[in-house]
């Protein structure tokens, strides 16, 4: 786990570039505190700061490989692990070819050399990696399926660089020419979606290699992304009498999963909220470390916390158990660091205890398991019994239903049924763009003055849905989730608040070898008997305690709504608002007017709010560098 920055210069100048990836590099000493280095030929330059997690003494980066009649053809950065290199150090030895280290990051190189850019297909980790072949003068850049590790790239006429994080691209931006001038598109996307999508980021010229994508280019030339992963959820069948080979299928994926997670040279703790995903991971990985460590987070406000809950848990699986408690001034102080290590914002409150909870796991572990991914890949979120609830619908005629929809609209904000007739009138394209529902578009141009309607959230979502017409309704759900909500908020906050702390998260759920069972899996058995993954839970009654097989979705709950309307954070909101330097991008009296609503409980804005108090800060920070993050230079022991 580290941050990496490579450059493919155009005119084969690296070397006057050198002193500008230097300065860049402290940018993100975070994800690597153990260990930097720079290397640079004509056309190439590569930066590295290191984590280290396998082969502690070796394995250093920029990494150098070649074979025997040249030893030192590729160079090599890579953000990440590969749970399966000693499976693939045993298959590439058996092809002749050599190591120099016992690290993963090898692994990467040498089957690049054997395979070529199909090396992306044998890897079973989470990655971002670039590789140049002197020989060949091309580079080759890839991110892992799901999109777990990020990739930041920038291209001006000096050439491409990539970066783990984007605040190296800003840092190097003079020396690049870089245009920084934001994207207004991108910016109502975020607004709308409380994310900024795939591959977009808030500045206009700095955009982001996609999940599940690689890029090949020679100097001089454009990044064009090449897609290798391509879910398809082809469901089987299963017959009533097989249902239970599945469920053992599902228990026996993740097992394999967690204990190639295990592996490390430093500890490994896990993250436990409660839930049924959490502590599945948790129940697992104690079978290989029996002095497991678990970590929660919890509010003072009774109704949100999950500390009981996750210590009953704790006490069930028989590990020892943190607990950090957040206060709401603990909270309003850290934003400003949390939106500065995440590069452009993501409006989830929840990051804020993950900021904590991750703090505190890194005085104990350099490395926590998590439960991400389970509810995308096996069918976990309320909303995928919509289709079921919304089914009558699907039998009335036409002109019926244009007449419910036009109804729906016109009914006041709040009114029993107006969201019911909205949703079971309008088709799934519509209606469904995963867990960020906040602004409805009257809303979003309440705020945004400027906003275009084909900028909204369909711009974004289409041609998701183009590539899922033959999936059944819930799988063409969990399809975009995949590919907006999991990696535009879940992925980025478990990378990048958990790096804030070099602390390496790593999700097994989110493994290739448990998505190749997981999208199977018919309908049937992820919606059923009235509850959601059902065939999650009945895999996992094998594994975890029976109380927490039927819990509702944890996760770390925050009291917003009840903070901007009272003492704790109405009084922070109205000031951030007040000072923001934001007046051609929001309008600023709306925007109070509707804190004014929330606090009087006209209606609840705190998604919306929180949207929007998110980019204000973000943009305090990087652009009008009016507020000053407080970014501390921790040190952090190497081996723990």
């Amino acid at each position: 786990m580290c941050g990496l920055l490579a450059m493919l210069t155009s005119t084969s100048n690296a070397s006057e570039f050198a002193d500008a990836a230097e300065r860049a590099l402290p940018c993100f000493y975070h994800r690597g505190p153990d260990a930097a280095g720079t290397w640079h030929d004509e056309d190439a330059l590569f930066g590295f700061n290191r984590l280290a997690i396998i082969d502690l003494e070796h394995s250093h980066q920029p990494l150098r490989w070649g074979p025997a009649e040249n030893p030192e053809r590729y160079a090599l950065t890579f953000n990440g692990e590969i749970y399966n290199y000693v499976e693939l150090r045993e298959e590439l030895t058996a092809a002749g070819l050599d190591f120099n280290t016992g690290g993963d990051s090898e692994t990467i190189v040498v089957g690049y050399h054997h395979w070529g850019p199909e090396v992306v297909k044998h890897l079973r980790g989470m990655f971002a990696f670039v590789i140049w072949d002197t020989e060949t003068r091309t580079m080759f850049a890839a991110r892992d399926q799901f999109g777990i590790k990020p990739l930041y790239y920038a291209t001006t006429e000096s050439g491409t660089v990539f970066s783990s994080e984007k605040k190296a691209l800003l840092k190097m931006a003079p020396q690049l020419g870089l245009d920084l001038s934001l994207d207004r598109r991108a910016i109502e996307h975020y607004v709308d979606l409380q994310y900024v999508p795939e591959p977009e980021s808030l500045h206009s010229s700095i955009r982001r290699l996609e999940s599940g994508c690689t890029a090949t280019l020679t100097p001089g030339g454009q990044v064009e992304a090449q897609r290798y992963f391509n879910p398809q959820f082809n469901v089987l069948p299963v017959p009533k009498d097989k249902e239970e080979e599945l469920f053992t299928k599902i228990a026996g994926a993740l097992e394999d999963s967690v204990a190639k997670h295990m592996r490390a040279d430093v500890t490994v703790g896990s993250f436990l909220s409660g839930g049924i995903d959490s502590t599945a991971i948790a129940t697992l990985a104690k079978r290989h470390n029996p002095n497991l460590l678990t970590f929660t987070t919890g509010f003072e406000r009774e109704g949100y916390s999950e500390v009981d809950v996750a210590a009953e848990s704790a006490e069930a699986i028989g590990v020892e158990h943190i607990v950090k408690v957040v206060s709401p001034e603990e909270y309003a102080d850290a934003i400003p660091k949390i939106m500065w290590y995440l590069d452009d914002p993501v409006a989830d409150p929840s990051l804020v205890p993950l900021f904590f909870v991750a703090q505190e796991a890194r005085k104990h572990v350099k490395v926590v398991l998590s439960g991400e991914g389970a509810d995308e890949l096996f069918g976990g979120y309320t909303i995928y019994k919509e289709p079921l609830s919304l089914a009558p619908f699907e039998k009335m005629p036409d002109p019926l239903l244009k007449g419910l929809n036009k109804l729906g609209r016109i009914l006041p904000e709040g009114m029993k049924g107006k969201s019911l007739l909205e949703r079971g009138t309008s088709p799934m394209e519509t209606r469904y763009y995963g867990n960020a529902r906040s602004f409805n578009y009257d809303q979003l141009r309440r705020v945004l003055p400027w906003a275009k309607p084909e900028w909204d959230h369909r711009e974004v979502t289409a041609p998701i849905y183009a590539r899922s017409q033959d999936m059944d309704p819930v799988a063409r759900m969990q399809h975009l989730d995949l590919f907006t909500w999991m990696r535009g908020d879940i992925l980025v906050k478990a990378d990048k608040i958990n790096m804030a702390h070099s602390l390496e998260l790593r999700v097994p759920f989110l493994d290739k070898e448990v998505f190749a069972v997981a999208e199977t899996i018919p309908a049937d058995l992820k919606i059923s008997h009235g509850t959601t993954k059902y065939a999650l839970r009945k895999a996992m009654e094998r594994i975890v305690p029976p109380h927490v097989l039927n819990r509702k979705k944890l996760g770390f709950p925050v009291p917003m709504r009840h903070w901007l309307a009272g003492d704790e954070l109405y009084g922070w909101a109205e000031e951030t608002i007040r000072e923001s330097l934001t007046d051609e991008i929001f309008n600023k009296p709306e925007v109070l007017e509707m804190l004014r609503e929330h606090r009087d409980g006209v209606s609840d804005h705190s998604r919306r709010l929180w949207t929007v108090l998110a980019f204000m800060i973000w943009h305090g920070v990087f652009v009008e560098q009016r507020i000053d993050p407080g970014i501390e230079h921790r040190e952090y022991p190497v081996d723990l």
